[in-house]
Order: C-alpha cells, then structure tokens, then sequence
C-alpha cells in the first residue's frame, strides 16, 4: 500500500551531499508508488519554539506562531513516514532541522495527553567526518520517547564539498531504502 513521506530536509545546500541523499530515497519512494513531499527548510521561514504551552488549541493551525510551519502541519499530519535528513554539523542534526522539529511539538498539543502521532521514521545524514554517535543516540531516543518506528539509516562521513558523495554506496541505501517502503 502506498505511503505518504515528507521529508524534512535541513542541510543549508539544495545541491549538497544531504540533498543528494535526499533524493535518492525520493526516487526509490516514489518508484515504490509512494508519494514525497519535500520541504527545504533553509529557504524557509520558521521560528523556533518559544515554548509557550500555546499550542493545540486549533488543529488547523496547531501552533500560535504563523509562519512557513503552517506549510508542513497538514503534510506531516497526514504522513506515514518522516524523514529526518541533516547534514552533521557538531555532533548533530542542523539548526534547520532541529528547529523545525521542536516546532512539531503543537501537533502533540492537540492531543489532551500530549500524544505525538505515530508514524514510521528515516534518518539521512551526511558528513565531513565520521561521529553520528551522537546524532544516533539522540534519534534512537527520540524514536523511542514519540512511539515511532524507524525503517533505516544512511549515514555517509567524509563528504566534505558539494558532490564528494556521487559514486559513492550510500546513494544506492537511499534509494533501496526508499523503494522498500
């Protein structure tokens, strides 16, 4: 049955190592007959959690913020699957994503328990070095703490500049990860 897939794209680079990743697993997804959307966050305008509890009052507009999160809550409403794509910058997820993230934190609002919608999950990163330890035990917990599930990682280090990636066997994980959903 096909599945529904945002992606939440926040390497700074449309045309970076991440990206490329990203768009492997795209074409793998949609060559499976799933259906991708893709959102850029860096061209987009999102504000960071101010942490207000302000939340969920509105399910259309779960947050009391209004600006480009209002693109992704239906999308990510409506997902069967999230991927979470970063390049590796200190140990981590980017800002980009990261911030966006925190900001799904409204949808949770909307329920009166604070429940997070379930959903299968996917993590793609790139890297100039090698240490996703960190980033790991960061989405293996997050994975836990939200109730989803993840279907699989590509991680690629030694990618520095815009391309370093192409040719290399991460780009084939992608995309037979994304034909496998």
């Amino acid at each position: 049955m096909a599945k529904k897939i945002v992606i939440l794209n926040g390497s700074p680079r449309r045309k970076g190592n991440t990206s490329a990743l990203v768009k492997a697993f795209a074409e793998g997804a949609e060559n499976a007959g799933n259906t991708v959307t893709e959102f850029f966050l860096d061209s987009m305008n999102i504000h960071g959690c101010k942490g207000c509890f302000g939340g969920g009052k509105d399910p259309e507009h779960p947050c009391v913020q209004r600006d480009d999160m209002e693109k992704i809550y239906p999308a990510y409403k409506k997902a069967d699957v999230v991927v979470l794509a970063s390049p590796l910058y200190y140990w981590t997820v980017s800002g980009q994503l990261k911030c966006a993230f925190d900001r799904l934190f409204a949808v949770a609002e909307c329920d009166p328990d604070y429940r997070n919608p379930k959903k299968d999950c996917v993590l793609l990163m790139a890297a100039e070095g090698n240490g996703f330890e960190e980033t790991l035990y960061w989405y293996d917990r997050l994975e836990k703490h939200l109730g989803w599930k993840s279907l699989g990682k590509v991680l690629r280090g030694g990618v520095m500049d815009a391309g370093d990636i192409r040719g290399r066997r991460e780009l084939d994980d992608a995309r037979n990860l994304g034909q496998s959903i």
